[in-house]
């Protein structure tokens, strides 16, 4: 029974894959606009962040839109396909759970952050437009 179950749910992710890849493509929004200059920082700080996720999982594709939405250049690291990445995430999160950021200190700390809601919520306080 239980490889009946397994063989099930692995051949439905496998039929939704693509229906959930094409709704991400369809409902990603538009990037916030930014100055050359600002955006540039923005570029810069990008640069110490790394996004270790798998493709079709939508706390994953949460976080990806948020990057989308403010217009982020960090790095998409895939840990179901690739296992260097994998095993970066093991051993330097701790555990295999995705999504994951990787926030690396300018001391050259790194922090991993779980969690798409903190995640959301670090970039959008990081990166999001300024009120005033």
């Amino acid at each position: 029974m239980r490889l009946f179950l397994r063989y099930f749910f692995r051949t439905l992710r496998l039929l939704l894959a693509p229906v959930v890849l094409i709704a991400e493509k369809l409902s990603t929004p538009q990037s916030i606009e930014r100055s050359a200059n600002e955006q540039a920082r923005v570029d810069q700080a990008c640069r110490n962040l790394a996004l270790y996720q798998f493709r079709t999982c939508p706390f994953c594709i949460k976080v990806r839109k948020e990057i989308a939405r403010l217009g982020l250049p960090i790095e998409i690291r895939d840990a179901q396909l690739d296992p260097d990445h994998r095993q970066d995430l093991k051993a330097g999160g701790g555990r295999v759970k995705v999504p994951c950021l990787r926030i690396t200190r300018d001391d050259g700390r790194e922090e991993w952050r779980y969690e798409s809601a903190t995640i959301n919520a670090y970039l959008h306080e990081r990166f999001g437009a300024k009120t005033k």
